[in-house]
Parts: structure tokens; C-alpha cells; sequence
């Protein structure tokens, strides 16, 4: 089986804006890869100028909401980091059983890669040398306010690009067992892998890797 793989922008962000960012990007991807009818839900971001449609299912919300817990909490022992989050979608296949076990194979026919780089905010205050403040409470804002408009227009450019991957990649998606009317059962995967850039040079880490299938 032909898989498809999708490298998205990094984006730059701040710990707060991981959730936000998280949701927007990963909602988009499974609501333009669900196979089947879906009840579609419109989602205004809270930090951002972005509408996103996700596909109104309780239990897939709850499982990305589970996952992007654990990022957070993964972040919050290793900032100042470059990192990764995967989604993959796969279908699963039985094979001869052996003595040892009832094989299945999972059959991976996309990847997404979201490549994110969390940075901590940066704290002003008073030079130790001087009674001067270091940067006015108007630079600060002004330095805020221009940083987020980037990474919204960072993000932009990752839905357009996710929009622009669905529609021109379609000849590997697998057609839906059984005439199922949902496909999350089977083809749904929260693979999150994080890479951790540290003096220029990438190391994965193997221990930290969260795998789940929604069922």
C-alpha cells in the first residue's frame, strides 16, 4: 500500500498557543480524511482571526484532547524545544495467526508531521544596573501582538496547505469496509514523536512516544 506523507510548516509559538494551534491543525486533518458521514461543527479559534471544522464526534474530540494533555506535559519538562507531532491514518489487516499470537498487521496509507518549535515568552523587567525599564509596556505589547499575527499567518498557510494535500492526494485512501458509515474504528491513529533539537543536532526520543488507536 502507497503511503502518503505530508511535512507541514513549523510553527513558532508560545506554550499557551499550543492547545489552540494543536486542535486547529489536528481537527482540520481528520475532518478532511474522514471516510464516511460526519456531522461537520464550526470552531472559532480563541486566540486567532480562524474558523476550523471538525467533525462533531464526542469520543474523536476527547482522544485528541487526551493526547494534546500529554504534549503539554512532555513540554512543559522540556522547553525551548523543537518538536514533532504525527498523525497517522492506517488500516488494519489480520494475518495467519501462528502459534505465538493472532497477528495484525496496521497498513499506514498517510502520515502528517506537524513540526512545531515552543519557545518560552520572554519576561521584561528592570536592568540590574539601572532604574530604567528594559523595554516600555507599549514595545512589549507592540513585540506581542506582532509575534502573533505571524504565527497566525503561519497557521494559515498550514490549513491551506493541509486543504491543498486532500484534495490532490486521494488515489491511495482505501475505500470504506462494509459500507461503514464512520471510519474512525479503523483508520484513526494519535502518534505523537517528539524531536528534541539540542546543539543543532537532532536526537529522538524513543521513550517518549504515545501510540493509541480510537476505537
Amino acid at each position: 500500500m502507497n503511503c502518503e506523507v505530508c511535512q507541514l510548516k513549523e510553527l513558532v509559538l508560545e506554550p499557551l498557543e499550543i492547545r489552540e494551534v494543536l486542535r486547529c491543525v489536528l481537527h482540520t486533518i481528520v475532518f478532511h480524511r474522514a471516510l464516511g458521514l460526519v456531522r461537520p461543527k464550526d470552531v472559532d479559534c480563541e486566540l486567532f482571526e480562524i474558523t476550523y471544522v471538525h467533525c462533531g464526534d464526542a469520543e474523536l474530540d476527547k482522544k485528541i484532547e487526551e493526547k494534546i494533555d500529554q504534549f503539554m506535559i512532555w513540554v512543559e519538562k522540556h522547553p525551548n524545544r523543537k518538536c514533532q507531532v504525527s498523525l497517522s491514518f492506517y488500516e488494519v489487516k489480520n494475518k495467519q495467526p501462528t502459534w505465538f499470537s493472532n497477528r495484525i498487521e496496521r497498513l499506514y496509507w498517510e502520515q502528517w508531521y506537524i513540526n512545531l518549535h515552543v519557545v518560552t515568552p520572554k519576561t521584561h523587567g528592570k536592568s540590574h544596573h539601572s532604574k530604567v525599564p528594559v523595554n516600555s509596556e507599549e514595545d512589549e505589547l507592540k513585540e506581542s501582538s506582532s509575534r502573533r499575527a505571524a504565527l497566525e499567518d503561519s497557521l494559515r498557510e498550514v490549513l491551506f496547505h493541509i486543504i491543498k494535500f486532500v484534495n490532490d492526494k486521494k488515489d491511495h485512501i482505501p475505500p470504506i469496509p462494509n459500507n461503514e458509515v464512520t471510519s474512525f474504528t479503523w483508520i484513526a491513529l494519535q502518534f505523537i514523536r517528539f524531536i528534541i533539537w539540542m546543539a543543532h543536532r537532532c536526537v529522538e526520543e524513543n521513550a517518549t512516544d504515545f501510540t493509541s488507536q480510537y476505537a
